[in-house]
Order: structure tokens, then sequence, then C-alpha cells
């Protein structure tokens, strides 16, 4: 019995070390002196891809059009851009505003759905109406700079490259919330996938709000599937071809600083992470691939330390009788679960600690994955969004 809850209690704390501290080291050792893909197009160069941008947007009037003007302000040729946007039934001045800028620019062209479609829907849609050899992919409130599309797309010389992504940048952030926290989360997460591109060609899932993929490997999403871009991002590499990420892709994102907020988008991305587990299963196998080995140690071991942390927990009330060492990895344990109530409670007198909220950062995300797992479970019914409360 001692035995038994022994091997248990540290394959699940080493399972938890090896997502969060030993794979990323591993990515950053195996990634030394190992450049992205090389085999580019040039900037002048005659052959440079058509594009198609596919852009979702419901309600989005407080930000479309710095996203449009920030699209066209490229050196990326306008005459090989078609700009597709969809208006998931919006009620303010979207639409208006898109129509404003359709005579100055127009690549733009503007399909209105009645009745909320979901955003994967209309990706469907629009990717039908789709002329160009690649698609670029993006939201609303993530904006480019003027190398934005040309370094998303000068990798597509490359015939094995499926897919590239942006590394999008967070660059506000308050200390009363925890858009410092998610910022830096998203900057490991970037560099990350980055690596796994360099090492494997296995970036495990482009963030939604830029990437770029070859039409022909695009895949319509199915009704109901919450993670539209992590679902067509893993069909690039179960179709055998590279996925990586373009740092020099930059595009800028305004992070939310609720909790509240970053905790219901989180619940609806978990709940869709469980989705594509059930539909990609089939890439964890063989399991000493680098597509594989990505796949598992970046985000279906992480996708599952909720379980591994209450594991973990009633492993240890088992073991505290038998060693003074599991009487202090007991405490620890639990003083790490009040440091979010303790962080909660110093809010009140204006004390922000970095590291507390960054405990609490990790425990929010964890009780997020937990309660999307529940609602997997009972079913996603829609796939209809609220466009997440930001900074700006």
């Amino acid at each position: 019995m001692f035995l038994a809850i022994t091997i248990v209690f540290w394959l699940s704390a080493v399972l938890i070390v090896h997502t969060y501290v030993f794979f990323p080291t591993l990515l950053k050792w195996l990634s030394r002196n190992k450049l992205n893909n090389k085999n580019c197009f040039g900037q002048n160069d005659n052959n440079l891809p058509t594009i198609s941008i596919l852009l979702a947007v419901y309600n989005e009037e407080s930000v479309i059009e710095e996203k449009i003007v920030s699209t066209f302000d490229t050196d990326y040729p306008l005459h090989k851009i078609q700009f597709l946007i969809g208006s998931d039934w919006s009620t303010d001045n979207t639409e208006k505003i898109i129509r404003n800028y359709q005579e100055k620019f127009p690549q733009i062209e503007l399909v209105v759905f009645e009745g909320r479609k979901g955003k994967s829907e209309i990706i469907n849609e629009l990717s039908d109406l789709a002329r160009g050899e690649i698609l670029l992919l993006t939201d609303a409130n993530v904006f480019f700079d003027e190398h934005t599309i040309f370094q998303l797309v000068k990798h597509y010389k490359n015939e094995k490259i499926g897919q590239v992504g942006g590394n999008i940048l967070n660059v506000l952030h308050k200390k009363e919330g925890i858009s410092y926290q998610e910022k830096s989360y998203l900057q490991r997460e970037n560099l990350m996938k980055y690596q796994e591109g360099i090492i494997w060609g296995s970036m495990i899932g482009a963030f939604g709000g830029c990437y770029s993929i070859r039409k022909k490997l695009f895949v319509k999403v199915p009704p109901t599937f919450l993670m539209d871009d992590f679902f067509i991002s893993m069909n690039v590499l179960s179709n055998k071809f590279f996925a990586i990420n373009e740092l020099e892709a930059k595009c800028f994102e305004d992070v939310s600083n609720k909790i509240t907020e970053e905790f219901r988008r989180k619940v609806r991305i978990s709940a869709g992470n469980f989705q594509n587990l059930t539909y990609y299963k089939h890439l964890l196998w063989p399991p000493f691939s680098g597509v594989a080995f990505s796949f598992l140690s970046h985000k279906v071991i992480r996708w599952y330390t909720p379980f591994l942390i209450i594991i973990l927990i009633f492993s240890n009330l088992i073991l505290i009788g038998y060693s003074n060492f599991y009487l202090l990895s007991m405490f620890l344990i639990l003083l790490s679960i009040t440091v979010p109530l303790m962080d909660y409670a110093l809010k009140y007198f204006h004390i922000h600690l970095k590291l507390f909220r960054f405990i609490t950062h990790f425990y929010l995300m964890n009780l997020a994955l937990l309660k999307g797992f529940i609602q997997y479970q009972k079913g996603v019914n829609t796939n209809v969004w609220k466009p997440t409360q930001r900074n700006q």
C-alpha cells in the first residue's frame, strides 16, 4: 500500500514539474544554436503568394478601425491581398465602419451573417470565398506592424511548411489585476512554440489571433468545436507538414486584466482543448516522435494538471504518517493553496505582490481547466462567443 501510494505521489509530482519546468528547459537546451527555416521568399520576390485574410467580428466597433488600418499599413503587395470580414450579426457600428473603409481599400469584402453563427462557422464559410494560396487568420483586437504579413508568408517557399504562427506581444499591463501574469505566460508560450518549431517542426497550436496556413491544409471546424485555431493547427501536423512560429511576425494584443474575464475565457479554451484531444489523440502515437512528445508534454499533461494536483494532495495526506518529508510537503501544498486568498485580501489594501499573483494565476488556470473539463463532459452545444473585455 505504502509503495503504491508513494509511486502515485511522485508520478503526479514529476508530471506537473515536467510540463511546467522540465519540458521548457529541455526545449531551451535542444534549440540552442538552431535556426528557423531559411528557405524563404525575399521581400521583393515576384512569386510572393496571394493571401486571403479571414476575420470574424462581433460588436468590435472599439477596435475594428485600428485593425483595418494596421492591416493595410504593410510592406506586402496590396494587390495580392484579399481581406474577408464576416460580421456575426453585429449590433453596434462595426459594419458601418467597415463599409466606410471599403472605398479606400477595395480588398475588403464584408459578409454579413444574420443570427449568431459563432466564429468557427463564419471562418468556415469565409474560407469558401478565399482566393489566396495562403490563408491568414486573425482577430479584431490583434494589430499588425508593417512587416507582420510578409513575415507570416515568407516561409511558404519551403514546401514542407504548412503553418506559420505569429508572435503576439502584450504591451500593456496593470499591477492591480492579472494582465502582467498573463503577459508573462503568453511570452513563455510564444517562445516554447518557436522552439518546438525549430527543433521538430511541431509547433503545438498557433495563437488564434494571428497565424497563416496553406489553403490546401485548411480544414473546416466541426460544429460546436470551441478552439478553431487549435483544430486547424493540429490538422497541419496530422498531414505531416511542419508548423513553425515566426518571432519577427510581430503583432499586438491587449490582454485582459479582470480575473473573471480571463477565467471565463480559459474555461472556454479548456472545454475546447478536450474536444481537440479526443479528435487528435492519434497524434500521441508513436510516443517518441517530435509531434507526440511536444503534444503530450506541452499540452496534454498540462490539461490534466488539475487532476494531478488533486491526486497529489490526497496521496500526500495518506503518506503524512510515514515520514516528516510528507508532512512538510503537505504544509507547503496547503500554504500555496492559501496564497490566492491572501492575494485577494491584500488587493483591498492596494498591495500587489507579483509572486502571489503568479501563484493565483496558476491556480486560476487549473480551476478553469477543471471547469472546462466538466463542461466538455456535459457536452458543448454552441460555439457562439462573447468578446473578452480587454484593457483598452
